[in-house]
Formats: C-alpha cells, structure tokens, sequence
C-alpha cells in the first residue's frame, strides 16, 4: 500500500483538492492520501469549498493539519505545492513538486482553472502509477 502526503503552505486549498482527487480516484487498497500544511489555516478556503462542491466533493468538514516530520514519515511519497524549503526532506521519501499557484485571494474562476490542473495531476499520476480502481 503506498502512502500520498500533499502538502503546501496553508492546507487550505492545494493540498485539500489533491487529496480528494485522489481519495475519489485512486483504490484504497492500493493506495491512500493526506494533506497537510506548514504552517496551516484555520479552515479550507470557501472558494476552494465551493469549486470542489461543483465536482461533487464536500470539503466543508475538512480541517487544515501541520505537516510534521513524524506524519511525512509514515508516507511512501511527498508532493509539495508551495511550501518550497520549508516542507520537511525525509531521507528515502520520494519527493515531487508540483508547481501550482495558490487559490488565496483569486477569482473563482481562477480557482477553478487551479482545479482542474490539479484533478487532471492527480488522474494522470493514479493512472500511470496503476493505483486507480
């Protein structure tokens, strides 16, 4: 079972989107995601809420998590969005970053073009990793 750790700066927007991209397309027997911030919000974004509702994912219930060495420990892989230097290097964790603009503060329909990147990222991976149902 490989283990998905999406991580950017504030956990609110990003990293959510991901990891519910990816919980909805990828099998969990054979693999599973989390998000988690550096230095995270208070709450999801509501706009980041509001596109992914379009989708058919609820992220109102969802809560921002600090990304700490001990949890980047338990994955397989590290995606970063963002948080650049301060995101944590973990020896033998295999690291991609994925250069995404922040929702914060943007039009809707920038968020929704921020989405879309990011859900066509996320199918792209699941399929070409054979981790999709």
């Amino acid at each position: 079972m490989m283990s998905v750790l999406f991580a950017c700066v504030h956990n609110a927007g990003r990293s959510q989107m991901a990891a519910a991209f990816f919980k909805a397309l990828a099998d969990p027997g054979k693999a599973r995601a989390v998000s988690a911030g550096t230095e995270p919000g208070e709450r999801v974004h509501p706009v980041v809420v509001e596109v992914m509702r379009e989708r058919g994912i609820d992220l109102s219930g969802a809560v921002p998590r600090k990304l700490t060495p001990e949890l980047a420990r338990e994955m397989n892989v590290l995606v970063t969005m963002g948080c650049g230097e301060s995101c944590p290097a973990v020896p033998g964790l295999r690291r991609e970053d994925w250069p995404l603009s922040d929702p914060k503060g943007q039009p809707i329909e920038r968020v929704r073009e921020i989405r879309d990147e990011i859900e066509e990222r996320v199918r792209r991976w699941v399929e070409d990793e054979e981790w999709n149902f």
